[in-house]
């Protein structure tokens, strides 16, 4: 069982989850990391969600990033948005995760912060 499950976009976006990973390897708490995306991957994504022990989601995501809002649709878990600069410097990413409507919320960090992101999923669970 993973405690944390960093799910990312694509494999373009491993750099950011690696950052996050770095963190939670210091602090010696398990995750995962799997590439599952919500537009081309829906089903896996659902699949693993509903099966998934993770306690805290941490979603990488750039462009529409519609990630961290699909899975904060399909779980009552915390999810953390990491917005990925890929095209506008990563402001449409930053705006899609932090404009979830009401009763589906995400916590977002700065574009490209997986760092942040880590260490929010550690206050999370009472880690640090």
């Amino acid at each position: 069982m993973a405690t944390i499950a960093i799910l990312i976009g694509s494999e373009s976006d491993r750099n950011i989850a690696d950052r996050s990973a770095k963190i939670l390897d210091e602090a010696e708490m398990d995750y995962e990391i799997r590439v599952l995306s919500a537009h081309r991957n829906p089903i896996e994504l659902d699949n693993y969600i509903s099966g998934s022990d993770a306690l805290v989601f941490i979603a990488i995501a750039g462009l529409s990033a519609a990630l961290p809002g699909v899975i904060a649709s399909r779980t009552k878990k915390p999810v953390i948005g990491v917005p990925v600069s890929s095209k506008l410097g990563g402001l449409d990413a930053l705006l899609s995760i932090v404009q979830m409507p009401k009763g589906v919320p995400v916590a977002c960090v700065g574009i490209d912060n997986g760092e942040n992101a880590a260490h929010l999923a550690l206050r999370i669970l009472g880690k640090i």
